[in-house]
């Protein structure tokens, strides 16, 4: 294993770490959109309150990975799909805001809009990310020179939109189900419907979305069907499926928590497996594709980088897994509560 394919493998573990943890925060957040009452709306707030922005901190850290181990594939990809990534900055924005401006003033009004921005500043997110791995899964139109040559609503095709689709409706369930880890009464049971019946439209999708690859990007199979990492993700991931509703059926909310995170770590895994070695597949001729060697950095700045995420990564780990440890257990509304 060379250092491309190490900072390969280490960049997807950035991103499954990102759609597992951030996820959940889109799916409540959307799910908030639904609060029946002022206190429902508050638990949705600070079911997340604690931790979203160290849940954010993967983002950060997967895109600087990309461009210091990447570039080329960094320069490609923020240049082409430019409106989408400002689209999505102002939803997180917004989202961001919504924490500190909801009970600034004493006005229904004014929370009720923070409360819209919250949810949708999740809903879309949950959205445009399932649509740029749609886009990249089918194929970005680059020419030999790693120029982008598509526009903005190139990017809106029906593949892509349909990845977004099931990308929603996995990050909704997997927030539902973390939600009901959080809530207990109506709320609790209704989350666990609400998981019931995302999970039956994402595996309608995902059985769509699948067919739908094998026929639009056979290469993704190509080298991967030989792989016996590629059966192990699978079994993980139709054991994880098939074994999800009988958890919420027992109301083993914290299990089928663990279970729709492997769910998103299976699904992750069988797309790096099936992009590698490429990073962003060129739908003009898969020889002007970027891949882990054409728009790589230097060896040394591989060796140097790998150092400092030997370091770095297990101390993000280390922090996430303390921040969820501090504010386990249900939520309790005080005071000093968003």
């Amino acid at each position: 294993m060379d250092l491309n394919t190490i900072w390969f493998c280490l960049f997807s573990i950035l991103i499954i770490g990102y759609a597992i943890l951030d996820g959940f925060d889109f799916g409540v957040g959307i799910l908030s959109l639904f609060g029946r009452d002022e206190k429902e709306r508050r638990i949705h707030f600070n079911a997340i309150g604690p931790i979203w922005d160290g849940n954010e901190v993967w983002l950060i850290t997967g895109g600087g990975a990309l461009f210091a181990a990447f570039p080329a594939v960094y320069a490609t990809v923020f240049s082409g799909f430019y409106i989408a990534l400002i689209l999505l900055l102002v939803a997180l924005i917004f989202r961001a805001v919504s924490f500190e401006f909801r009970n600034k003033v004493d006005s229904l009004t004014w929370r009720r809009t923070w409360d819209w921005a919250f949810g949708l500043g999740s809903f879309f997110p949950a959205l445009l990310f399932g649509v740029a791995i749609g886009n990249i899964l089918h194929g970005v139109p680059i020419d030999a020179n790693g120029n982008y040559l598509g526009t903005f609503f190139g990017l809106l095709n029906p593949y892509s939109i349909g990845v977004g689709l099931l990308s929603l409706a996995l990050f909704t369930m997997h927030g539902a189900i973390y939600l009901a880890t959080k809530s207990d009464g109506d709320l609790r049971n209704r989350c666990q419907k609400w998981a019931s019946h995302l999970w039956i439209d994402y595996v309608i999708l995902y059985v769509v979305i699948t067919l739908w690859t094998w026929l639009t990007s056979p290469f993704l199979f190509q080298k991967s069907i030989g792989s016996p990492m590629f059966y192990i993700l699978v079994i993980v991931l139709l054991g994880s499926i098939v074994f999800l509703p009988v958890l919420l059926k027992a109301r083993k909310f914290n299990r089928a928590f663990l279970v729709s995170s492997l769910i998103i770590t299976a699904m992750i895994g069988q797309m790096a497996l099936g992009l590698y070695p490429r990073l962003v597949p060129s739908s003009i001729d898969l020889h002007y594709s970027l891949t882990i060697y054409n728009s790589s950095s230097s060896s040394l700045t591989l060796q140097t980088m790998l150092v400092i995420a030997i370091i770095g990564i297990p101390i993000v780990l280390a922090y996430s897994i303390f921040i969820h440890y501090v504010f386990r257990g249900k939520v309790e509304i005080t005071e000093e509560s968003y």
